[in-house]
């Protein structure tokens, strides 16, 4: 089972991907409204994957995934960001986040998202 966890304080920001997240079975998806609520989350319980939004209100994603590496390094993240790509590679360098996603991130990233992981977890050969 795969616990996923998205970050958003836009209930509706991340519709593509819990769309696709809710269709599998091996998946236990869990809903968060802000960065503070997410570290104690993951503080208490494992999580597999964290997918932040770019502005959480009361940290970026990029904070969040900084934050998360000092409390669980085992758990990946993803963060829907607007930087281009060598921008947001300087910027989340040794966070070890796994993807950067675009603003309504959708079905396609979902499904490319969970492979990711998958494969991380060992559970692709």
């Amino acid at each position: 089972m795969l616990k996923l966890l998205l970050v958003s304080r836009d209930k509706d920001s991340f519709n593509g991907l819990s769309s696709v997240f809710n269709g599998q079975n091996d998946i236990e998806l869990e809903i968060s409204a802000s960065g503070e609520k997410t570290l104690a989350i993951i503080s208490a319980k494992a999580v597999d994957l964290v997918v932040a939004d770019e502005d959480l209100g009361d940290m970026t994603g990029l904070e969040l995934a900084r934050r998360i590496l000092r409390i669980n390094p085992m758990i990946n993240s993803a963060v829907v960001s607007r930087l281009t790509h060598d921008e947001f590679h300087e910027a989340s360098e040794g966070l070890g986040i796994m993807a950067q996603l675009p603003g309504q991130p959708g079905e396609k990233d979902a499904e490319e998202l969970i492979k990711k992981l998958r494969q991380i977890k060992g559970m692709l050969s």
